[in-house]
């Protein structure tokens, strides 16, 4: 009991794990992001498609999403500071070999398998922070999920310079070493919940609501699994994961294709992740005053509509202003994925729930690049697959209309 009312009267840790997610995420997310920086550079170098080579993305968002269920389910068990560490390890690894790629098949390997496999971190990440926080929860995800965005904001411009300075080869060595040494190092810092070091939830100096330890009102996956809720966000993440990434992983491609230069669209993406962390920190933090699934809504609207702003092809600066609405309504929408499987199912299983419906985010990450790059070949323009990404968008605002609690938690 003195060892307890000790570390109460510390710093609560929760705001040190809130900031060691914060630099993972920057990092390991922030490069998963820019694909679309390396996409022309390789395209240029291997005169592959731009389908062939969107399906190696394609393919590290399927196998990232498959491993976000087990990592979730690890994270359970053995804690985040292991999980990261390998996934700091993977990622590290995976794109210093990205310097040696020859053939494609290099690519979906080395891109596909080790790098997507390195880059599952989003479950573990926001699980161990949900449990962390209660009152501030949507807040403080918000905060840890901003780190997507900052990577977004910096690293194109870093990666940019890299290239032009040396090669994409060089650049992929440089960030891989720096990955690898700075995830681990964070990664030691993780805890996976308050009661491991002898704290309460939110800093509290008593336990208010036992989410420290499983309780009875949380709901386990077997029964999750069986709820309509539990399908309804899977798809809802899927939507937003396919209109997020259909547009993010191509919009540099789009931007040079009507003659923007490789720099000015560089910072087209920069813009995007600029505003998701006011989508992130500002917009998503509304969660815990409206709810996470008006969070939702929000964010589909603010995508759909920015999209539309693609057809106007009138200059730069409609893009700019493309990607600063777009930026928030994604930003908005990865901030409350977290607190609403929370929200619905309690903490108990959080990781392997969560891990599982990323799996449905994963899906569209993946399947949305994929057929927009496949589109692109077959029609030399983006018209159609941007209509597509409105409609996939709109599909999800209706699911996040009518989604509605469990009976225990009304």
């Amino acid at each position: 009991m003195n060892e307890a009312e000790n570390t109460t009267n510390k710093i609560y840790y929760g705001y040190i794990i809130v900031a060691a997610s914060f630099i993972i995420m920057v990092i390991i997310l922030g490069l998963y992001s820019i694909f679309g920086i390396f996409f022309k550079p390789i395209v240029t170098d291997f005169n592959w498609s731009r389908g062939v080579t969107s399906g190696a993305y394609a393919f590290s968002q399927i196998l990232n999403g498959m491993c976000s269920v087990f990592m979730g389910w690890l994270n359970d068990r053995l804690g985040p500071r292991v999980v990261l560490s390998i996934c700091g390890v993977f990622t590290g690894i995976g794109y210093m070999l990205m310097s040696q790629i020859q053939d494609v098949w290099h690519l979906y390997a080395i891109y596909g398998i080790l790098i997507g496999v390195g880059s599952a971190i989003f479950a573990p990440v926001l699980s161990t922070v949900a449990r962390w926080f209660k009152k501030r929860r949507s807040t403080m995800t918000g905060v840890v999920v901003a780190g997507i965005g900052t990577g977004v904001l910096i690293i194109p411009l870093i990666a940019n310079s890299l290239i032009l300075a040396y090669n994409w080869r060089t650049t992929c060595l440089i960030i891989g070493a720096a990955t690898f040494i700075l995830v681990i190092l964070a990664a030691q810092f993780l805890k996976l919940s308050p009661a491991k070091i002898g704290q309460f939830i939110d800093g509290e100096k008593q336990s208010i609501e036992s989410e420290n330890i499983p309780s009875q009102a949380s709901i386990n996956f077997k029964k999750a699994l069986h709820s309509w809720q539990f399908w309804v966000v899977f798809f809802i993440l899927f939507c937003s994961g396919f209109t997020g990434f259909a547009i993010q992983i191509h919009i540099v491609p789009y931007a040079t294709d009507i003659g923007v230069t490789a720099t000015a669209a560089a910072g087209i993406l920069a813009a995007m992740g600029g505003a998701n962390i006011i989508g992130q920190i500002g917009v998503g933090s509304i969660g815990d005053r409206i709810g996470n699934r008006i969070g939702f809504i929000i964010g589909f609207v603010l995508m759909s509509f920015s999209i539309f702003l693609l057809f106007t092809n009138i200059g730069l600066w409609p893009l700019y202003l493309f990607a600063v609405i777009f930026g928030i309504g994604f930003g908005n929408n990865t901030t409350h994925e977290s607190p609403l499987v929370a929200w619905l199912f309690g903490l108990a299983s959080h990781g392997i729930i969560f891990g599982t419906l990323v799996l449905g985010f994963n899906a569209g990450s993946a399947i949305g690049p994929l057929v927009t790059g496949y589109l692109f070949d077959a029609m030399g323009n983006y018209s159609v697959a941007f209509i597509i990404a409105i409609c996939v968008g709109l599909i999800g605002l209706l699911l996040s209309s009518i989604l509605k609690p469990l009976p225990a938690y009304k």
